[in-house]
């Protein structure tokens, strides 16, 4: 309101823009809400016209629609009561809620569809309802405490705004859980839910099992190939912490930051030393200042500069020919619109003489020339203003720059003074960055050697690394938290190694597929999309524990079973919801959606070819 109240802007001869921490963050708290409301609503339409191809009955689609929104509105409230306020990546659990827990309502619909008699006939529905429960109860409940795990691991890293995601995805899975066996079966009952008629499961990929258990050690090679190859890609992948990356580039703070970081002097990217003393300041600056990296330090002792006897020489013989120029006792009244056209046509004249010799900017000036000798007396007044509106006040800076006296560290002002020198007598460097700091090498390149003067620099460019390291060491700890988690839960549950290993092979490989992805693509990691690797941990195994704990059943086609269709539109489902975080306004957001699919098509590839493939031979197999 205080620029746009200036006289100069209201008569549009100047245009301000705003900058800043406060504005920044508004601008991108207002875009990601705005991408996280559209994007809940589309994701919760395109889930139903997935139910829709899932389940085909209404009567199963509504109650699982209305599950779905409860354990939302009841993850909402743990949010409010355990964290009580969103930040920039807590609020997408919404979207991720809605993708991952729909998985558990479409397993146990499916299998409920299923349903038959030992004679084929339909069971009650109260009795399928009590069957599906026997049958899916424990394979859900592990998918559930896996997922949880996966969530649950970010919330002991120091990445509060991850650990807060953490936190309550963790627990919305396990509500998530605790509404699929509760609200969802007592939904049907009321909606009076038909049992499917024929197979629930693909039978035309009988020969896709077939071909995956006849080549099953090829198949199995080739994954190993890939596997070693995403080992070979891990040293390439790329981590870029600066958050001003993942913001909109065209809103109004980020063009103003872009502006400032054009002028060293004005980069967001500088650094910042508190030296003991003037003299330490001094030596310091020295230091720094013959670094490559360093365009200038900012000091008290900068400020006074150096052989000013020989400037003040040169000044003042400057001053000598151009204050007379400058310094008018009476000036003229302003010239009418008259005058300005007398002026203009003047000018253009004389350059029409020439005009075969001029460059392009005096080429331009001319036209503009004649366009003015002709105009209208409003528009030629309204040039003159436009023109010399802050003309008396760069004239009059000049005058005073053209009288400098001497400076001395004593004769600097203290309100200037202040800004450099605390009254205990230390003193405080900014050292401003030369070359482009929004490209990660440069920034670290420009770290490391004011580290390598003083180790102990502040400042957004040391913030920025310190971040890096900060989440990178976050998802380090969260990954390693969630396998060792998701293992345990695999061995109180399977209590067979064997079984254990065989969910958990195929989210290692899957990660391993999603690296040579990140790399080939490319996709840059950064701080808002790098959940998605250790998040889908938990999402692999939700798939991967149906196949293995059916094979322990004695299932022998995985793929043309119901658990193969409902594992594939759980994964449609959850691709609808990362797909509309892809689709985001908010650069970050939307990088997490990119990543997130990339990461879910490579687990479903492993969990639809992998894992049958892996799954070891049982005697009625050989037969």
């Amino acid at each position: 309101q205080a620029i746009n109240n200036l006289e100069f802007v209201k008569t549009k001869q100047a245009s301000g823009i705003i900058t800043g921490e406060v504005k920044l963050s508004d601008e991108e708290f207002s875009t990601v809400a705005h991408g996280m409301v559209l994007g809940l609503v589309i994701s919760l339409v395109l889930v139903a016209v997935w139910l829709i191809l899932a389940v085909h009955s209404p009567r199963v689609i509504i109650p699982i629609l209305l599950t779905l929104i409860s354990g939302l509105l009841l993850t909402t409230g743990f949010a409010a009561l355990a964290v009580g306020e969103l930040n920039l990546i807590s609020v997408a659990f919404a979207i991720l809620f809605v993708g991952i827990a729909v998985d558990f309502a479409i397993q146990y619909s499916v299998r409920l569809r299923g349903q038959r008699n030992p004679d084929g006939s339909h069971p009650s529905l109260h009795d399928a309802i009590i069957l599906t429960g026997q049958e899916s109860g424990a394979q859900i409940l592990v998918a559930a405490l896996a997922t949880a795990a996966g969530f649950l691991a970010f919330y002991p890293t120091s990445f509060i705004g991850v650990a807060q995601l953490g936190l309550i995805a963790g627990f919305g899975m396990l509500i998530a859980f605790f509404c699929t066996m509760t609200l969802l079966p007592a939904l049907l009952s009321i909606f009076h839910a038909k049992l499917g008629n024929g197979t629930p499961g693909f039978a035309f990929m009988a020969p896709a099992d077939a071909f995956l258990r006849h080549k099953r050690h090829k198949v199995v090679g080739v994954f190993a190939l890939l596997g070693i190859v995403g080992l070979a890609l891990m040293p390439l992948l790329k981590f870029d912490a600066d958050p001003l990356h993942t913001k909109d580039p065209n809103t109004e703070g980020m063009r103003a930051l872009h502006l400032l970081e054009a002028n060293p002097l004005t980069t967001p990217y500088s650094a910042q030393v508190l030296t003991p003393n003037l003299t330490e300041a001094a030596r310091q600056a020295a230091a720094f200042s013959k670094l490559p990296s360093v365009h200038d330090v900012l000091w008290l002792g900068a400020l006074v500069p150096d052989d000013q006897k020989t400037k003040l020489a040169m000044i003042e013989d400057t001053a000598s020919i151009l204050l007379p120029t400058i310094t008018v006792p009476n000036p003229a009244p302003a010239p009418d619109a008259a005058a300005i056209r007398a002026a203009a046509v003047t000018a253009a004249q004389k350059l029409d003489a020439v005009k075969d010799q001029l460059p392009a900017p005096l080429e331009k000036i001319r036209q503009a020339l004649h366009t003015l000798a002709t105009a209208p007396d409003n528009t030629l007044l309204q040039a003159s203003t436009s023109l010399t509106r802050f003309l008396p006040d760069e004239l009059s800076m000049l005058r005073t720059a053209l009288q400098p006296t001497p400076v001395t560290m004593e004769s600097i002002p203290q309100d200037v003074r202040q800004d450099y020198v605390l009254p205990d007598g230390r003193a405080r460097l900014t050292i401003h960055p030369k070359g482009q700091m929004s490209e990660t090498p440069v920034l670290h390149r420009f770290v490391k050697e004011l580290r390598s003067v003083n180790p102990d620099v502040a400042g957004p460019a040391m913030e920025i690394t310190e971040s890096a390291n900060t989440i990178v060491h976050a998802f380090t700890v969260a990954a390693i938290c969630a396998l060792i988690m998701i293992a345990i839960i695999l061995l109180v549950v399977l209590r067979r190694l064997l079984d254990a290993a065989l969910v958990m092979a195929p989210l290692l490989m899957s990660a391993l597929l999603t690296v040579i992805l990140v790399v080939t693509v490319p996709e840059t990691l950064n701080y808002a999309n790098i959940i998605a690797l250790p998040l889908l941990l938990g999402v692999g195994v939700s798939f991967n524990i149906y196949f293995v704990m059916n094979w322990r059943e004695g299932v022998k086609g995985p793929l043309t079973s119901p658990t193969a269709r409902a594992v594939l539109f759980s994964a449609l489902t959850t691709a609808t919801a990362f797909g509309s975080l892809a689709r985001s306004g908010h650069p970050g957001t939307a990088s997490m959606g990119r990543l997130l699919l990339m990461s879910l098509g490579c687990t479903l590839l492993c969990t639809m070819v992998f894992v049958p493939a892996l799954l070891p031979k049982r005697p009625i197999d050989e037969a």
